[in-house]
């Protein structure tokens, strides 16, 4: 009987630095206990087949590992194009087939492809490649995937925080080797309940707005002839403000100023964990969410104006909170979840008053890994 293998990988949230990382910035993000496990079998053929459960099972064949344009959105090209990373990294792949099973819901905030590119980075590293492959290159294998075969652009965070594990401060300076530090902090000693809220609205249609977050910031950076905002000097950026406003527009200058703000915001994060200030945290995790809705307004789609999903679940937790605790927009933005911080002796009450209005299973209580 062929011999089984396990693997896993976990989901993530990201705790600070929302859309930091795609401008070579700084985040804070962590793994949690919602995780995509396989049992893995090999089959001594040229095709990977996984079948996830819920789903109908993906086959690619590892004899033709080149980009299509008819498999862009498609769990087939994630596959695809984390194989043919580490092909190009010499390693001999044989076929397999996975038994995936995952409690990453799609749309819930903790990146699920985030958590699939890295059960395949893992399941490849483990069988094919000796484990000789760091955590650091799976993530970038991952993103890897999901731009160039997925077709989603997308910064490194998500698949940073489920590939290196636990709380993590990342450093994106330099994107080829970016730093990496575990932050040693106890949430659970906190007194606070860490969840996500699901606001019910999905990312279906929401890629030009994804889109358009870095490619503004990207237009004001070029304008001081760099490529990303953090090679750009803030003074000069201030100095020069009115100018730069010209060329390239309100939004984009929001965003820089977002971008600016939110670096420096994560940094004080790290810092007031590893000082034990947690009312410090707590007001640089609202200030986040508050600079994220005014400045990089990812919370509610250009024009929508009846249907303001996450703007509602925002609100709506604030006023559940009634000044305790912390809430912000979480990950990608525009759908999907809102990220929290509860009292301990309001959880159930947060968490009932909340899916009294959004509906049973959309409060989620996380635990980091």
């Amino acid at each position: 009987m062929a011999d089984t293998y396990h693997f896993s990988a976990p989901g993530r949230t990201e705790i600070g630095g929302n859309h930091t990382d795609h401008q070579h910035g700084c985040v804070l993000a962590a793994a949690v206990d919602m995780e995509t496990t396989a049992e893995v079998t090999l089959t001594g053929t040229s095709i990977i087949r996984v079948d996830s459960e819920g789903y109908k099972p993906v086959e690619i064949d590892l004899k033709d590992l080149e980009a299509r344009e008819s498999e862009k959105n498609t769990t087939a090209a994630l596959i695809r194009g984390v194989a043919a990373a580490f092909v190009r990294r010499g390693c001999k792949l044989s076929g397999f087939e996975a038994k995936v099973r995952s409690t990453v819901l799609p749309g819930s905030g903790l990146s699920s492809s985030a958590a699939f590119e890295v059960l395949i980075g893992r399941i490849l590293n483990g069988l094919f490649a000796e484990g000789k492959v760091s955590a650091i290159e799976i993530a970038q294998i991952g993103q890897y995937a999901e731009n160039v075969y997925y077709g989603k652009p997308s910064g490194l965070m998500d698949q940073m925080a489920s590939s290196v594990g636990g709380l993590v401060y990342i450093d994106f300076a330099d994107p080829k080797n970016p730093i990496a530090e575990k932050v040693d902090y106890d949430f659970a000693h906190s007194g606070y309940t860490l969840c996500t809220i699901d606001s019910g609205a999905d990312h279906a249609d929401l890629t030009d707005e994804y889109a358009a977050m870095p490619v503004e910031m990207k237009a004001v950076a070029a304008f001081f002839g760099k490529e990303v905002l953090h090679d750009v000097d803030e003074a000069e950026f201030y100095r020069r403000i009115a100018e730069v406003r010209r060329v390239t527009g309100d939004r984009a200058i929001l965003r820089a100023i977002h971008f600016f703000n939110e670096n420096r915001r994560v940094k004080s994060q790290v810092r007031a964990l590893k000082d034990g200030d947690f009312g410090a945290f707590l007001h640089l995790v609202n200030a986040s969410g508050m600079a994220s809705w005014t400045l990089l307004q990812n919370v509610t789609p250009a024009g929508y104006i009846r249907k303001q999903d996450m703007a509602f679940t925002i609100a709506l937790s604030q006023q559940l909170l009634e000044g305790e605790g912390a809430v912000r927009i979480h990950g990608g933005g525009f759908a999907g979840t809102a990220l929290a911080f509860v009292p301990n002796d309001k959880f159930a009450r947060f968490k009932t008053c909340v899916e009294h209005v959004l509906g049973e299973g959309h409060c989620h209580k996380l635990t980091i890994r």
